[in-house]
């Protein structure tokens, strides 16, 4: 019994610093065999409670002259494969049998998450005639910042925080050239432009922000940032310059032949430059003056023809706001359409979720809705993920982004164009 009770312990312990100090191991070990056993032993009383059978019999029988119809008791139960592992959950192929569709396991998620006893349930159709069920046994997102499995650093990609599967929630330019980040205030919104910012920060790129609200976000990281416009005038003047360069660009790789910046040279390929725009409603938003009427039109006119344009040659957009929608000007719908990559937070009204992720996935829209107000830095995003998924970004601390953009403040690579167009500007204020 004290041999026992010493074994128990030893367990108990074992079992505690493994998670703590190799939660995949541990997972891998002690709760995939149990859950996996779980599931099937379960599977066929699930699948019978849920109506996810079928049968080969017809349910309808000519008795006399009188049709009788019933339940058919021979039930065929739809073939899934053994539970296969993953970090942080397990996955099973299940073939559909005639006659189903997807949408019966996807109304059978919740009782399978009770059934399982796991976190969460997501049921996805790679293929015709097959249903991926992913079980998650605990919430990756309460630690976005311990994504699970290796990302190569490559540039212009950044990892900003965790997704649902327990993997790495990337941020990749060169897979998705620009990106759109919605959500009402105090969601979390401008935690994955930090963390942006922090991990392209020591990567040979050229990083611009716009932020009208006098650069009370984007001012932290300042000492990295190539260029900082703080109000629209200056908005108006780096976004020219930066389609003058654009076009230089272009220039460029029709000389040398080339499709894209990529197929240059390295040694004369220019920098890539990112331009992060936060709360892009500031520079749309006019009182009905004339001269702000003018200025909220070439802003609109540039970011568009940044969208564009801007893939192939190496300048990439990230652009954030509570609401963007049409209600802001007839430009931003052709925008958004170009900004292919989507970030969705918790939104006030359905509609804004609808813009950011209608156009792309409808279920997305649903799932937005559904985040609460204590998620703050939950959000659902699409990209190169093959369709949406939950994640949640991880917090950079305002002297943490200090800290970054001092270190690597030797990396500000400087953008003529745009410096002599901001020096332009302050000298015809001062004259």
């Amino acid at each position: 019994m004290l041999f026992a009770a010493l074994l128990l312990a030893w367990m108990l312990v074992i079992g505690t610093y493994l998670e703590q100090r190799w939660p995949d191991w541990h997972w891998y070990l002690t709760g995939y065999p149990r859950t996996a056993l779980r599931v099937m032993v379960t599977w066929r009383k699930v699948a019978q409670l849920n109506d996810l059978t079928v049968s080969h019999k017809p349910n309808r029988r000519l008795m006399g002259g009188l049709v009788v119809k019933g339940q058919p008791l021979h039930l065929n139960v739809p073939r899934c494969s053994f539970p296969r592992p993953m970090p942080n959950g397990l996955s099973v192929r299940v073939r559909l049998n005639a006659g189903q569709t997807p949408a019966l396991f996807l109304g059978a998620a919740e009782a399978l998450v009770h059934a399982w006893r796991v976190h969460a349930v997501r049921v996805v159709s790679p293929e015709r005639g097959i249903v991926l069920i992913t079980a998650t046994a605990a919430d990756p997102l309460e630690h976005p910042e311990r994504p699970t499995g290796e990302v190569p650093g490559s540039l212009l990609s950044a990892v900003v925080g965790a997704l649902e599967s327990g993997g790495a929630w990337l941020m990749d330019f060169r897979r998705v050239p620009h990106w759109l980040i919605v959500g009402a205030t105090r969601t979390g919104k401008s935690t994955p432009i930090a963390r942006l910012i922090t991990e392209l920060a020591p990567q040979p790129v050229a990083v611009v922000g716009i932020d009208c609200k006098g650069g009370m976000e984007l001012g932290l990281f300042q000492q990295r940032l190539s260029a900082l416009a703080t109000c629209r005038s200056e908005a108006v003047a780096v976004l020219g310059a930066l389609v003058v360069e654009v076009q230089d660009r272009m220039r460029t790789c029709r000389a040398a032949g080339a499709r894209s910046i990529w197929e240059l040279p390295e040694k004369e390929r220019p920098v890539p430059v990112v331009v992060v725009v936060d709360e892009i409603a500031e520079l749309y938003l006019t009182n009905g003056a004339k001269e702000q009427r003018a200025e909220a039109e070439q802003c609109s006119t540039c970011l568009l023809r940044l969208a564009q344009l801007g893939a192939a040659l190496g300048v990439h957009l990230v652009v954030a706001g509570q609401r963007v929608g049409s209600d802001l000007g007839p430009g931003v719908t052709a925008l958004r359409a170009q900004l292919s990559g989507r970030v969705c937070h918790r939104v006030n009204d359905p509609g804004t979720a609808e813009m950011a992720l209608g156009d792309l996935n409808k279920d997305a829209v649903a799932v937005a809705q559904s985040i609460g107000e204590a998620e703050q830095g939950v959000a659902v995003t699409t990209g190169d993920t093959g369709g949406w998924m939950r994640g949640r970004s991880h917090l950079t601390t305002p002297a943490a982004a200090q800290v970054t953009a001092a270190e690597y403040a030797g990396l500000a690579f400087r953008l003529p164009g745009v410096t002599r167009a901001l020096e332009d500007l302050d000298r015809g204020e001062g004259a």
